[in-house]
């Protein structure tokens, strides 16, 4: 009658836990667009689960707040039109509840008590695709952990490394693989001992 994801979620992974060798140090979750949103909800409300999170051309819905740190990796296309990367709405489309991704760094770069001005890197233009990609690392914070924000300029509602599924989606990156990136990065950041 009133579906609970997050719980869902949690029990899925009890009961994987039963069948496959889990590695509770090492549980990350990634996805695009709601499923990147729901990234942002799983670290909010598992975060003693959760190691970390990576969410393409997804923000964060809800207000709430994790009771300990967990590291983020945000990658979002400049011209994306079904998510904010800035504070205002794009004509025709209104998402009132999800937060901008600006606002949605802001606020990880605060729960993981990260600096707020990042070190700024590009990523080389490989392919002629239309596309520029440029890293912004807010970090280290609290133990350890970052907010990682890879921004694709001109790049749409798509996953960087991918063909996009349809062209209402806008351009897609294939200077970078979301893939490769969010393995890196998860790579990067276990569970702390702190939190497990």
């Amino acid at each position: 009658q009133r579906p609970d994801d997050v719980q869902f979620i949690n029990v899925l992974l009890d009961d994987l836990a039963t069948v496959v060798n889990v590695d509770q140090r090492r549980i990350f979750a990634a996805g695009l667009s709601n499923g990147g949103s729901m990234c942002y909800r799983l670290a909010i409300e598992l975060p003693d689960r959760i190691a970390a999170i990576a969410s393409v051309a997804g923000t964060q819905a809800i207000d709430s707040e994790p009771k300990r740190p967990v590291p983020v990796l945000h990658l979002h296309g400049t011209a994306d039109r079904f998510g904010r990367l800035e504070g205002r709405q794009r004509r025709g489309i209104v998402f009132p509840r999800l937060k901008s991704v600006q606002e949605t760094i802001r606020i990880w770069c605060r729960i993981n008590e990260c600096p707020e001005t990042p070190a700024v890197s590009d990523i080389p233009d490989k392919v002629s695709d239309g596309t520029t990609v440029s890293r912004h690392v807010f970090g280290p914070g609290v133990r350890g952990t970052e907010v990682v924000f890879i921004e694709i300029k001109g790049g749409g509602h798509t996953w960087p490394g991918e063909p996009a599924p349809a062209d209402i989606l806008g351009p897609t990156t294939f200077d970078v693989s979301a893939n490769d990136l969010i393995w890196e990065f998860f790579q990067q950041h276990p569970m702390d001992s702190t939190r497990f």
